[in-house]
């Protein structure tokens, strides 16, 4: 059984707060949710029941004291805490083990984030050696026996001890648990069944990823040693900045600059969104930090169908220069309606923060 310590990622003389962190930080990288592969589902079960028992204070007590959390283990469990072995024998362990996982950071434009996009990708991993595929051994030749174990990768010993002799096992030295010796190791990997390469993998980016998330490629991580089991490829994606749109959920925004006259008489206005052209209708009247909103233009959301709103704050654009029949027409239609004189009202930071509030509904 795994060591729940080592499971959690933390010393034995962690603090329970210390534990908690632990688990939360696994938590989100395994869940399934995230991680739908069977191996991140097995380490997340892992990860839950070690939690389980380590948060528990009489039942890491227990554990701490040889038992297996969550009630007593067997005989042999206390057995292998006080004397470090097992007493039953595995046998040899096999050369071909899993791969490690890899972490690739990929960088995606936000338009790419609408609709999801297939990316190729170069990655430097392990693969399986080309010249011996994954045995090792120089071309004509087998591993051997090892002469010191007899095949069994265990070395028995006796030990004297307070119950009197004891018999243990551990992996023998000289072919370190693996029963048998390579003699002549593969020229090209040196005896490792792999080598180092460059590979294309094609990955199908979702549509609606957002900087931070990490996506599973299960079986696209390295090889492993003698040709083992792929390992895992992650990928943590980081979405550009986009010079105009932003995002808020899945929801785009922009900011809409609308002339004095086209903002008091009404207009409309065919603009480029990142999935194409959208038609805007600016109402006669309409004043700077009003939103207009296009619905279903955002970004298609990760998990369901649908997608998000466009959303576009307005700012009138007041000229700052007028030429003489321009300021003649003002005047004309200044004295031809009542205005109100200029007033106090609530202090706001600006068009940028009645933008914020609307777009977030504060």
């Amino acid at each position: 059984m795994a060591d729940h310590y080592e499971v959690l990622g933390i010393e034995r003389t962690a603090t329970p707060d210390e534990v908690k962190k632990a688990y939360r930080r696994l938590a989100r990288e395994l869940h399934p949710d995230v991680n739908p592969g069977a191996d991140a589902q097995e380490r997340f079960k892992l990860v839950t029941h070690a939690y389980d028992v380590l948060s528990d204070p009489q039942q890491r007590e227990q554990y701490d004291l040889g038992g297996s959390g969550g009630g007593f283990g067997g005989f042999g469990d206390i057995f292998e805490t006080f004397f470090g072995a097992s007493q039953r024998s595995a046998g040899p362990r096999s050369r071909r083990e899993r791969g490690q996982d890899a972490l690739l950071r990929i960088e995606v434009e936000l338009g790419d984030v609408v609709f999801g996009v297939k990316r190729e990708l170069e990655v430097d991993t392990a693969v399986v050696c080309g010249t011996c595929e994954g045995s090792c051994c120089a071309k004509g030749t087998q591993p051997i026996t090892c002469d010191i174990c007899q095949g069994t990768g265990q070395i028995q010993r006796s030990v004297r001890s307070l119950l009197g002799n004891v018999m243990t096992s551990s992996p023998c030295g000289t072919c370190r648990g693996y029963g048998t010796v390579i003699v002549n190791p593969c020229p090209t990997c040196g005896g490792q069944g792999r080598v180092r390469a460059r590979r294309k993998v094609t990955v199908d980016i979702p549509a609606g990823v957002e900087t931070g998330l990490r996506l599973q490629l299960a079986g696209q991580g390295e090889v492993g040693p003698a040709g083992g089991a792929n390992g895992d490829l992650y990928l943590e994606v980081k979405v550009k900045h986009h010079d105009i749109f932003s995002r808020n959920g899945d929801d785009l925004l922009a900011t809409l600059e609308v002339q004095m006259t086209d903002a008091i008489l009404g207009t409309t206005a065919k603009v480029d969104a990142l999935d194409g052209p959208v038609t805007i209708e600016v109402k006669p009247g309409t004043q700077s930090a009003e939103v207009i909103t296009v619905k279903d233009r955002g970004v298609t959301h990760l998990r369901g169908s649908g997608r998000g709103d466009l959303r576009f704050g307005v700012q009138v654009v007041t000229p700052t220069k007028l030429d003489s029949k321009q300021q003649e027409l003002i005047n004309q239609f200044a004295s031809t309606r009542k205005s109100s004189a200029p007033s106090l009202t609530h202090f706001q930071q600006g068009l940028f923060q009645k933008l914020r509030d609307r777009f977030l509904g504060v």
